[in-house]
């Protein structure tokens, strides 16, 4: 089974490491603009192929990616100096403009995952252009809050002393600073985690989990300070994306994905929990939340509502 990456900076490259490391797929094609940078990753991490899976790595063009059954898009540009956001988003959608038709052209059939930042913002942008080539929203899935959300089970499970892996809550909304961490639907190996603090004679108070709020939402922001970029973990997580779409796993995973709302109000891409298989986004769920939550998810929706409003106007 192929996988194209297009883009193979620190993201793509840490993905397509993941998935070597994993064992996910059989072929994976690079793709850059920077057509030396791409064979350079390309020849490191296929060399890594004798201590993990058999695997071939090759660097290509986007006629290569004919074939590929999916196709994460790690490209666009940085933040510029004095740039605003507005601006960012401006380039990467020309990126996108570009990118997007260039990898239909020759994998009609491929799913595309979204990593490029801000990535609600991009993913709503990639759906949009991927239409013009008859894909349906669905077949379009932006990396959203898996990453923040893997990042809250982390540090509940360190806290009460679990393997995050019996952790279970989610962050939704916009991947970004307004991100909702989901407290009243957070469960401990099934039992709803203020049973279990109870049981096991703890509790999480009020500053506790504003602790947490603020090392999630930070986390980013502290690791690109400490060493200029994140990439492990996002990339662990396109990969895991690929082999629950390669395997028709059907999990349910905090993405985004255009959503269509029933009640009047007009589209927007936020996470939420959505059940992915080997077509795409196969359900949209949305879990009961507190007033408090409800309240902070629409203003996080507002936020990536309003971005792409603004580069409504000038795209």
């Amino acid at each position: 089974m192929k996988i194209g990456i297009v883009g193979s900076g620190f993201v793509g490259a840490t993905a397509a490491y993941a998935l070597v490391m994993a064992g996910i797929g059989r072929e994976i094609v690079l793709v850059d603009k920077n057509k030396t940078r791409s064979a350079a990753e390309a020849n490191d991490i296929y060399y890594a192929v004798p201590f993990a899976h058999p695997l071939t790595v090759t660097a290509g063009d986007y006629a290569d990616l004919a074939g590929s059954r999916a196709v994460i898009i790690a490209a666009g540009v940085n933040q510029k100096a004095g740039e605003i956001r507005l601006q960012l988003l401006q380039r990467n959608a020309a990126v996108f403009r570009e990118v997007v038709p260039a990898i239909l052209n020759h994998a009609p059939d491929a799913i595309l995952v979204v990593a490029t930042n801000p990535v609600d913002v991009m993913t709503h942008l990639a759906a949009r252009y991927a239409a013009a080539h008859g894909i349906p929203p669905s077949r379009v899935i932006g990396s959203g809050t898996m990453l923040d959300t893997a990042r809250f089970r982390t540090l509940l499970g360190s806290h009460l002393g679990v393997d995050p892996q019996h952790v279970h809550g989610y962050v939704l909304g916009e991947h970004g600073d307004s991100e909702v961490l989901v407290w009243s639907q957070a469960m401990v190996s099934g039992m709803p985690l203020e049973d279990f603090c109870r049981l096991r004679g703890g509790g999480l108070e009020p500053g506790i989990r504003q602790r947490f709020e603020h090392s999630v939402r930070r986390a980013a922001y502290d690791i690109i300070e400490g060493k200029g970029a994140t990439y492990y973990g996002i990339g662990s997580a396109l990969a895991h994306i690929v082999d629950i779409i390669l395997n028709d796993q059907r999990a349910i995973l905090t993405v985004c994905s255009p959503l269509y709302p029933a009640n009047g109000k007009e589209e927007v891409t936020i996470s939420l929990p959505r059940l992915v298989g080997g077509t795409g986004i196969l359900a949209t769920f949305s879990p009961s939340l507190s007033s408090d939550e409800e309240e902070a998810l629409d203003l996080s929706a507002g936020v990536v509502h309003l971005a792409i409003n603004e580069l409504n106007g000038v795209i």
